[in-house]
């Protein structure tokens, strides 16, 4: 058997705004927002809280029900997340405890419920439905990452305007914007719902947040009803800004530590892999990457592995730890069934790089064009083969921290991470 080039660990200069102390500057932006003029003793006031692992955003939940507690409101989260935890009130809220979202931490009562209500119809002659707390609630708080999305682009992507019109709408509503959106677009779709659910119910504001490229929370922002469509699209040109990238082009083998919901929508962010599997929407246009080889599933994902379809290759361990049911839920509410799809998986690394290898497009192995990362998350760090040794020297923004060596195989044939 040949043997698969010598590797090197990379540490790549990712710079971007910290946002130092977050609770005081959350505290003043909801006094210049006017919230203790704006919040009724007793008023019931829903937060929506999503799947994503956001770092921040157990402290943003957390500091913002103080801040209601303390006016004499009745704060409660809302899972707001579509299809995800299995569809159930259950599993949802299983999963914002594996975000250290719970009652003890946050102060505040979870409300698990998948019932939605329908507060009109759309002009795309289907119903918008929202979560039957949040409809009944006095006050609603939108709480989200603004960042691109994975799917599609446009001048809203992932954020305030996707959490409302997806999120809120649990797994029904959920199912609606993505079977519309097939036809007319996610933008527009977004839109007309965001649009209502503004209209309609009393949404007392938006908290954006930003993340830079460490996944510290770059910049946080507290939008008026009013300005959260508009002020959404400013903050989301910042987001783009701070984005990543993997900095080689192209790549024959990209070797994936882990992939999981808490880490992306689609399991691996397709900003970073260049891959898309939605109809109709075009693939990034970078980084070329031959081979994908996945080697596990984060926890947090409790088994729903959506996006292993983009993977050419994985491992058994991963797909035993896959809960079937909540990735077809996923995957068919999402319109996406190819991001189910299962790769060939292997029992050990070592055979799936050798398959990837095979399958390169590479004659000799010394030559592969290989990167591994932990995930698409965290790319302070990464491992490089040999022949990329030059590339690195000459980008300025990543520095080389050790000599090549073997891929470091255990007794198993399985690689032994150095994060």
């Amino acid at each position: 058997m040949e043997k698969l080039p010598k590797i090197f660990k990379i540490g790549q200069k990712l710079e971007g705004p910290h946002l130092g102390n977050l609770e005081a500057r959350l505290n003043e932006l909801m006094d210049q927002f006017g919230l203790s003029h704006k919040v009724k003793k007793g008023e019931r006031i829903g937060l929506t809280a999503g799947s994503r692992g956001i770092r921040d955003k157990p402290l943003v939940l957390r500091t913002i029900v103080s801040r209601l507690r303390d006016l004499g409101a009745y704060p409660f989260i809302v899972p707001c997340m579509g299809s995800h935890g299995g569809g159930t009130a259950e599993g949802q809220v299983e999963v914002l405890a594996s975000l250290g979202i719970t009652e003890e931490s946050m102060g505040a009562p979870i409300v698990s419920s998948m019932d939605v209500e329908e507060i009109g119809q759309t002009r795309f002659g289907v119903p918008a439905l929202v979560d039957r707390n949040l409809c009944h609630a006095d006050k609603i708080v939108v709480v989200n990452r603004i960042k691109p999305h994975t799917d599609f682009e446009g001048e809203f992507e992932s954020g305030l305007v996707k959490m409302m019109g997806i999120g809120m709408g649990k797994q029904k509503g959920a199912s609606v914007i993505h079977r519309l959106a097939l036809k007319h677009g996610f933008p527009a779709v977004l839109s007309e719902v965001g649009s209502m659910i503004l209209g309609r119910l009393p949404v007392l504001c938006g908290v954006g947040i930003v993340e830079n490229q460490h996944g510290q929370t770059a910049l946080i922002d507290v939008l008026k009803p009013a300005e959260l469509v508009e002020k959404e699209k400013r903050l989301l040109k910042e987001a783009r800004r701070l984005m990543h990238f993997l900095p080689f082009d192209p790549i024959d083998i990209l070797i994936v530590d882990e992939m999981g919901k808490n880490i992306s929508g689609s399991g691996m962010d397709t900003n970073i892999i260049g891959r898309c599997s939605v109809a109709g929407n075009s693939k990034p246009k970078r980084p070329l990457i031959v081979r994908i080889f996945v080697r596990d599933l984060t926890q947090e994902s409790h088994g729903n592995a959506t996006g292993i379809g983009m993977a050419d290759y994985t491992t058994k361990r991963l797909i035993d730890k896959i809960d079937y049911p909540a990735i077809k839920l996923n995957c068919i509410t999402g319109m996406t069934p190819e991001d189910g799809r299962i790769p060939l998986y292997f029992q050990s690394d070592e055979e799936a790089l050798f398959a990837a290898y095979e399958n390169s497009g590479v004659l000799d192995p010394k030559d592969l064009r290989i990167v591994w990362i932990k995930n698409t998350l965290e790319l302070d760090s990464l491992f490089a083969s040999r022949v990329l040794i030059d590339e690195t020297k000459a980008n300025m923004q990543l520095r080389i921290l050790n000599k090549p060596f073997d891929l470091p195989f255990d007794q198993h044939g399985n690689l032994v991470s150095g994060w």
